[in-house]
């Protein structure tokens, strides 16, 4: 079951890129939607990772604190 959606998830991440190259070549408008809305998910998931990102870092155990 997880695999089928896994599948669904990769899928509409590609229909989404292709709608991204169609859209910036002139696609139809319901094309610059879709394209819309897949860069907007993935600046908002880009921004996830940055914030994910600076969590960890500052419990990731490792310090500059020139002890070698």
């Amino acid at each position: 079951m997880g695999f089928v959606v896994l599948l669904g998830v990769l899928a509409f991440v590609i229909f989404g890129c292709v709608c991204v190259v169609w859209a910036a070549r002139g696609g139809p408008r319901w094309v610059r939607g879709v394209a819309a809305v897949t860069t907007g998910l993935g600046e908002v998931v880009q921004m996830l990772a940055k914030s994910g990102k600076g969590s960890n870092r500052s419990n990731s155990g490792s310090s500059d604190d020139g002890s070698d």
